[in-house]
């Protein structure tokens, strides 16, 4: 297993306090405005401030034509796909199952990388996966009653985690030779441009003046989500093998469940809190160091 770097661990730290409270802040947003609507308003208002840190930064924008074919591929399958599935998510389940079925991409991502790029996963890794496949099982025990009743939202919240999964495989084998942050630049305008048009075509009768809590949540999400947190996913998803970092942020559903309970009244159980264990051993599973081999 790969050790992380200090940088790479506080980018972690960061990325899982930002991304986990997201959720019931999203839960707010899609409430009080129509989701596609909130999500590319969110994505066109951070487009400037992830643009800002490539100036600041003096990373180049420019990505050869040869590579156009593939980055929309990546976009496709990392950012559009999750947000327009996603948001309907969310709409329809409470934050904290949202974010738990979203985060079942790890299990997905194992499996995919095992069966269509030949990847060997230590038996500790394949543990990880099981604990989180249980921490989700977990969760969720409340909740078969009334997913029941609402198939589509658990249906979109998997197949978003299913093809996230595939995109991070293909982001960390991905041929293209630019900056992490230029590909995060590019990616998002694409998901911009993708959600502006869905939204045009499906909600724009439903367009009105944002409430103040709407406004708050649509400025976390383009300053914090889209400004930062997918430039920091891609560049741990680059830099570290796929179940390594899949697992390493298996602690925000976790800090999705709590955060949602706390703000919106959500209610917890035992296996909620069972489940942060569990969580926890998947985390441990590929960012603690490996035993030297004996001599």
């Amino acid at each position: 297993m790969q050790r992380l770097t200090r940088q790479q661990l506080v980018t972690l730290v960061v990325l899982t306090v930002v991304w986990g409270f997201n959720w019931p802040v999203m839960k707010v947003g899609v409430t009080g405005y129509p989701g596609l609507s909130f999500r590319a308003l969110s994505i066109l208002l951070g487009l400037p401030v992830l643009a800002a840190a490539l100036v600041l930064l003096k990373v180049p924008f420019r990505v050869p034509r040869r590579h156009w074919p593939e980055l929309l591929w990546l976009a496709f399958t990392n950012m559009v796909v999750w947000h327009i599935a996603i948001i309907f998510a969310v709409q329809n389940l409470s934050s904290g199952r949202a974010a738990i079925l979203g985060y079942t991409m790890p299990i997905f991502s194992a499996v995919i990388g095992a069966l269509f790029f030949s990847a060997v996963l230590s038996r500790r890794a394949w543990a990880g996966v099981a604990a989180a496949a249980l921490g989700v099982g977990l969760l969720l025990w409340h909740e078969f009653t009334g997913l029941s009743g609402r198939p589509a939202g658990v249906a979109l919240a998997l197949l978003s985690a299913c093809v996230w999964a595939l995109g991070t495989q293909l982001l960390r084998r991905t041929r293209i030779d630019v900056p992490t942050l230029s590909l995060s630049f590019w990616m998002t305008l694409i998901t911009g441009v993708s959600l502006s048009v869905v939204a045009t075509v499906f909600e724009h009768d439903q367009w009105r003046v944002p409430s103040t809590p709407v406004v708050w949540a649509i400025a976390y999400n383009a300053v914090l989500i889209f400004g930062y947190a997918h430039a920091a996913w891609f560049y741990l998803a680059r830099g570290l093998p796929p179940v390594a970092s899949t697992l390493s942020v298996m602690f925000i559903p976790v800090l999705g469940v709590f955060s949602g309970a706390l703000w919106l009244g959500e209610v917890l159980h035992w296996q909620d809190w069972a489940a942060v264990f569990l969580m926890m051993v998947a985390i441990a599973s590929v960012l603690l160091p490996a035993k030297p081999a004996a001599t």
